[in-house]
């Protein structure tokens, strides 16, 4: 076992950068939505020097959020929509979009003895990632608003 980790450590390079693990960009999706999202990834990729995804899934994500935040706002008040469908979808693109994109690399990274980020830091960034969510959700309301008049 010593010999393993030693002949490892001889030839590969420990990962110096963290990672967030898919666990915590599923979990951190659904806590504080699509823009926790974007961030985890685009540090991932940042992690694994695939820095051309990083402005690809800002692009994606906003485009995303913008379509899905209008549909949520044209729902009929009258209508008992479950207010959890959104962030589980989010959820769910998040969880796809690692798993196809990032899986590999972050087994790897892991593999290698590199580290991922910790729950208190997933979390907390997940709750802050909550104004920006609601002024942007909030400006769009807006502006919707401004156009049915």
């Amino acid at each position: 076992m010593e010999t393993e980790t030693a002949e490892k450590s001889n030839f590969q390079e420990i990962p110096d950068r963290k990672i967030y693990s898919q666990k915590a960009i599923r979990v951190g999706t659904f806590l504080g939505g699509p823009f926790v999202s974007a961030y985890f990834l685009t540090e991932n990729f940042k992690a694994f020097n695939d820095f051309d995804k990083v402005n690809k899934t800002w692009l994606i994500t906003i485009i995303t959020a913008v379509i899905t935040f209008t549909i949520a706002s044209l729902i009929p008040e009258d209508i008992n929509f479950p207010n959890i469908i959104f962030p589980l979808i989010y959820m769910m693109i998040a969880g796809y979009f690692t798993k196809k994109y990032q899986e590999k690399d972050i087994n790897e990274h892991l593999k290698n003895g590199g580290e991922e980020f910790g729950w208190p830091r997933t979390i907390g960034i997940s709750i802050l990632a909550l104004i920006p969510t609601f002024v942007f959700l909030f400006t769009l309301v807006f502006i919707i608003s401004l156009l049915k008049v």
